[in-house]
C-alpha cells in the first residue's frame, strides 16, 4: 500500500512539472511573439568623409520601420540628437544601413565620438529601443602620441618631446594673456592634433583650402594644426591664435550669430603677443597710403586675396588694439556678453561704447591721424589712386586727345 501511495505520489510531481513545463512553453511562446531581437549592430568610419552605421534584427511580426538616432559630444552643452529614417527591405529578418556623408554635412574633428542608437518597430506595434553604443571618429592613419597639460591636450605623430613641450607651453601663455588682458578664461579642457606637413592637414579635412594652415572647432573643444618640427615659431604662433578663438567661442557658448570678423580674428591675433613684423610692415604701408578696409567691410567676412587678407587680419589685431588701450579690457568683455545675447554688431557697439560700427571706424582712422574712410570703388575696397594722382592721369588724357582733335578739324578745313 505504502508502495502504492509513493507511485501514486511521483506520478503527481511528474504530472506538475510536465504541467508547468507547457504552461512555461505556451507562455515562452507568447512572448517570443511580441519580442523584437537585434542581431548585429556596427559602425565603420572611414576618416575624414564617411561613418557607416549597420544592424541586423529579427522580430515574429514583419519589422516595418527602422530609425537611427546619433548624436556628437561636445557639440554643445545641450545634446542634440539626429534622426535618421533608415531604407530597408521589411520582413522578419531584416538588415540596414546607412552612411553619413562628411562630404555633404561638413567633417568633424578627430577625436570627436559619436552616440547612436536604434528605434525598430513591427507590425504589430511593438518597439524596441537599443541601448546608445559610441564609436570614436579618430584619423587612424597616424600614430598618434600625447602630452597634456592642465588645460590643454596635444596629439602629434612627428617630432621629439620637447618640440611639442614648447607647443604646449604656447598654448598655456596664450590663455594666461587672454585671462589677464581680455578676462576670459577657457571653460572646457582643449586637444590639439598637431599634423607634420600642410599636406596632412588638408587629407584630414572636407574641403581644405590650399592656404588652410589651422582651423579651430570651437564646439568640439578641438584645435587641428598643421606643424612640422622644423617650423616650431609659426607653429607657437599658430596654436596661440587658435586659442584666441577656443576661448572666445567657449565665452560665447549661447551664441548663435556670428561675431564681427574684425573682433574674433582680432582677439585670436591679441592671443599670439606682439603683431608679426611682416603684418606689422603692410599695416603702416596701408596707413601711410590711407587703403584701409573699413571697419564695416571687415565684418562679415575678409577678402580671399592672400594680401588683402593679410591685412585685414593685421587691421583687426589694431582694432583690438585700440580699444583695449582706449577704453580698457573690461569693455571688450562687456560686448562679448552683450553679443552673447542676441544683439547685431550696431546695437552692441552702442551699448558699451555709444557709437556704432561706422563710428568705430571713424575714432580708430582719428587714432591714427587719419581723416574720415575714402569713398569706395565699385568692388568696395577704398581706392588705391589719391586723387592728385587721378588728377594727373585725367590731364594727361586731354593733353593727348587735344592735338588729335584739332589736327583733324584743321585737315577737313582745308579738304
Amino acid at each position: 500500500m505504502k508502495r502504492l501511495n509513493r507511485l501514486l505520489i511521483l506520478s503527481l510531481v511528474l504530472s506538475l512539472l510536465i504541467a508547468i513545463q507547457i504552461l512555461f512553453s505556451i507562455s515562452t511562446t507568447i512572448l517570443a511573439q511580441g519580442e523584437i531581437t537585434v542581431i548585429s549592430s556596427d559602425a565603420e568610419m572611414q576618416f575624414p568623409s564617411t561613418i557607416t552605421f549597420s544592424m541586423e534584427a529579427e522580430a515574429a511580426s514583419d519589422i516595418a520601420d527602422i530609425d537611427l538616432v546619433y548624436r556628437k559630444s561636445g557639440e554643445s552643452l545641450i545634446p542634440v540628437s539626429s534622426r535618421v529614417d533608415v531604407d530597408f527591405i521589411p520582413g522578419q529578418l531584416v538588415a540596414a544601413s546607412w552612411t553619413w556623408d562628411m562630404l555633404e554635412t561638413g567633417g568633424l574633428p578627430p577625436g570627436t565620438e559619436i552616440d547612436y542608437w536604434w528605434l525598430i518597430e513591427d507590425a504589430a506595434g511593438h518597439e524596441l529601443q537599443t541601448s546608445p553604443a559610441t564609436i570614436a571618429f579618430d584619423d587612424l592613419s597616424h600614430d598618434w602620441q600625447s602630452l597634456a597639460s592642465d588645460q590643454v591636450t596635444i596629439f602629434w605623430y612627428e617630432g621629439d618631446l620637447s618640440f611639442v613641450q614648447d607647443l604646449v607651453d604656447a598654448a598655456d601663455e596664450a590663455l594666461e594673456r587672454l585671462a589677464g588682458e581680455i578676462g576670459v578664461a577657457l571653460e572646457q579642457p582643449v586637444k590639439i592634433y598637431i599634423y607634420a606637413s600642410s599636406g596632412d592637414l588638408r587629407n584630414a579635412l572636407i574641403y581644405p583650402q590650399e592656404w588652410t594652415g589651422g582651423l579651430a572647432f570651437p564646439g568640439y573643444g578641438t584645435v587641428i594644426i598643421g606643424i612640422s618640427p622644423d617650423n616650431l615659431a609659426w607653429g607657437k604662433r599658430a596654436i596661440a591664435h587658435e586659442m584666441g578663438h577656443l576661448v572666445v567661442h567657449q565665452a560665447l557658448s549661447g551664441f548663435y550669430g556670428h561675431l564681427p570678423v574684425w573682433l574674433d580674428e582680432g582677439l585670436a591675433m591679441d592671443a599670439e603677443g606682439d603683431l608679426r613684423p611682416d603684418l606689422q610692415t603692410m599695416l603702416n604701408k596701408a596707413i601711410a597710403r590711407d587703403t584701409l578696409f573699413s571697419v564695416r567691410s571687415i565684418s562679415s567676412s575678409f577678402p580671399t586675396d592672400p594680401d588683402e587678407a593679410r591685412l585685414c587680419y593685421a587691421e583687426s589685431y589694431s582694432l583690438v588694439q585700440f580699444l583695449i588701450d582706449t577704453y580698457g579690457s573690461d569693455k571688450i568683455l562687456n560686448l562679448l556678453a552683450v553679443l552673447n545675447e542676441g544683439n547685431t554688431y550696431d546695437d552692441a557697439m552702442l551699448e558699451v561704447y555709444d557709437f556704432n560700427v561706422d563710428g568705430l571706424n571713424a575714432v580708430w582712422r582719428e587714432s591714427l591721424a587719419l581723416g574720415p574712410q575714402p569713398s569706395p570703388t565699385p568692388d568696395g575696397e577704398a581706392s588705391s589712386f589719391p586723387a592728385p594722382y587721378i588728377a594727373l592721369v585725367a590731364t594727361v588724357v586731354i593733353l593727348s586727345v587735344v592735338p588729335v582733335y584739332l589736327a583733324l578739324s584743321f585737315r577737313r578745313r582745308f579738304q
